[in-house]
């Protein structure tokens, strides 16, 4: 076997012995998880351009599934609006998959087609085309994750699109240097060996260790084997660079349409100079992202849509009159009780806060934002002018959108 049929073994055998991320499929009787990529709003408006009609036929491949969790989301919302979703699981772990299974079979849920497999060999296992892939925390696990990239692609439909995520490196920092040193240390004991002497490195780390100096990295504060080797253990993970994203996907065809949290990745989150911002707006969109990244410093991940390079410009919703704005996973009368005289929203990204403008409507605003009105509507309703409207909700979506509160739809 070569050295990298040796890596997929071991990186397969890991997930045997620790399915992650660890859930227990009782859970699914008291909560559904929900999270990004792929969930379906999002999917609706950073793929479709907020015109996708869920109840129609749609297909959806979950690339390296885990135990489950965007594989449940996406299965579940698909369900809950209409009969014409489908949801493609595969991963390699039989451990994990018999998780998901019984996760779903917990739920009710029939929209799920279980596989067992190497996303490399989609097009053979469970061929396209794919109206949306999920790929997440995968890619970096392989040996070339652009062949990996491109095995979705191939069969991704020319008017679909992809949620990804892949590990930040500067949130990460330390992490690659402990993983070094754990090997070190030594090998050979086993797993539950090495889970040992990764305890015993980190209650001994000096001051001074990146690691230890990074608050973002709490995982291996659970008490969890499975966290803890994923993070320290694995044995074989890259992180990314925004210009490596922006290389790896112009390398298929494919382009960002949008990062989560949105606002996370604007520079002018983090700068107050005015003479700076100006010099921000020049940048191209991923040029922007980059030196937010930069600026930031924390972003130890990265959640993206991808679409056909050519569909870029026109695959995102942008608000306009027929724009249904949608507040994600509550109530509008539960947000706008939240937002009741307040003019600014106060976000926290990693311990860097950020002070979030609100227009002086923002909850008469947000009450009428039920998921059916469009802001034709909602301004006419409030009896504003168009000129005020537009400028309140555009300060409005700028922060709600940016923290992933507010998407948007629009009639198919």
């Amino acid at each position: 076997m070569s050295r990298s049929g040796d890596r997929d073994a071991v990186v397969r055998d890991q997930y045997e012995t620790y399915p992650y991320p660890p859930r227990d499929p009782a859970d699914e009787r008291k909560r559904l998880i929900t999270g990004s990529p792929s969930h379906i709003d999002e999917i609706n408006h950073y793929v479709f351009a907020g015109k996708r009609d869920f109840s129609a036929p749609f297909r959806a491949l979950v690339a390296g599934g885990g135990t489950g969790d965007g594989a449940i989301m996406l299965a579940q919302q698909l369900a809950d609006r209409g009969r014409g979703g489908q949801v493609v699981y595969i991963d390699m772990s039989e451990s994990a998959c018999r998780i998901a299974r019984e996760r779903a079979r917990i739920r009710g849920l029939g929209n799920i087609v279980f596989h067992r497999g190497s996303l490399l060999d989609i097009a053979d296992i469970a061929p396209g085309p794919y109206d949306y892939i999920d790929c997440c925390g995968v890619l970096h696990h392989l040996e070339d994750p652009a062949a990996g990239l491109a095995a979705l692609r191939a069969v991704m439909a020319e008017d679909g699109g992809m949620g990804i995520m892949l590990y930040g490196a500067l949130g990460r920092t330390g992490v690659y240097p402990l993983q070094e040193s754990l090997r070190l240390l030594g090998g050979g004991e086993g797993a539950r060996g090495r889970i040992e002497l990764a305890r015993r490195l980190l209650d001994d780390l000096p001051r001074s260790n990146w690691f230890r100096r990074n608050p973002l990295l709490g995982d291996h504060l659970l008490d969890d084997d499975a966290a803890l080797y994923d993070l320290l253990l694995h044995s074989r993970d890259r992180a990314y660079r925004v210009g490596e994203i922006d290389d790896l996907v112009r390398s298929c065809d494919l382009a960002v349409t949008g990062f989560i949290e949105p606002i996370r990745y604007e520079p002018e989150t983090y700068l107050d100079d005015e003479a700076l911002i100006r010099r921000c707006r020049d940048l191209s969109f991923m040029e922007r992202a980059a030196l937010a990244e930069n600026l930031c410093g924390t972003l130890k991940t990265h959640v993206f849509y991808l679409v056909a390079a050519g569909r870029a410009a026109t695959a995102r919703a942008c608000p306009a009159a027929e724009a249904i704005p949608v507040i994600k996973d509550q109530s509008c009368g539960a947000l706008a009780r939240a937002l009741a005289g307040r003019r600014e929203l106060k976000a926290d990204f990693d311990g860097a806060a950020v002070l979030l403008e609100l227009p002086e409507q923002a909850a008469d605003i947000v009450a009428l934002c039920d998921g059916s009105r469009d802001l034709a509507t909602i301004r006419g309703m409030l009896g504003m002018d168009e000129e005020a409207f537009g400028a309140a909700f555009a300060t409005l979506y700028r922060s709600l959108n940016g923290i992933n509160l507010m998407l948007l739809r629009h009639p198919a």
